[in-house]
């Protein structure tokens, strides 16, 4: 059996592979420490949340692999994919991220562009004055 569980968090485009290791160290992201690739005390908050709730911020640690779409959908991407793992570990943490909405995929992505709407995907063709 491998070391490590394994899970997959998305966001718009963004798509987060997590390998979960069950004993301290530094998360890894893209070969790059967590809080060098997301910098900012916002962006902490959000990715440690997981951690936080269930209790096991100093026991676990991960190494993510993350591509597509911005910083944030990668964010987003990258809190779903460390909930799944968790819930993982331990069937009792998924109530508990469950409350928080950690764990639901959030289905909003770009709109697609429409043929005959001049080039955007909501614009109308301008009708004539008379």
């Amino acid at each position: 059996m491998a070391n490590f569980i394994y899970a997959r968090g998305r966001r718009k485009t963004a798509v987060a592979r997590i390998r979960l290791f069950k004993k301290p160290g530094d998360t890894i992201i893209n070969n790059l420490p967590i809080a060098k690739y997301f910098p900012g005390a916002i962006a902490k908050k959000m990715y440690e949340e997981p951690w936080i709730i269930c209790n096991v911020l100093d026991k676990y640690h991960a190494t993510i692999k993350v591509v597509g779409s911005g910083k944030y959908g990668q964010l987003d991407a990258v809190v779903h994919g460390l909930s799944r793992a968790l819930t993982l570990v331990n069937p009792a943490f998924r109530s508990l991220l469950k409350k928080r909405g950690l764990l639901t995929r959030d289905p909003r992505t770009r709109q697609r562009r429409m043929i005959g709407m001049g080039g955007k995907s909501r614009r109308q063709k301008q009708s004539p004055k008379r």
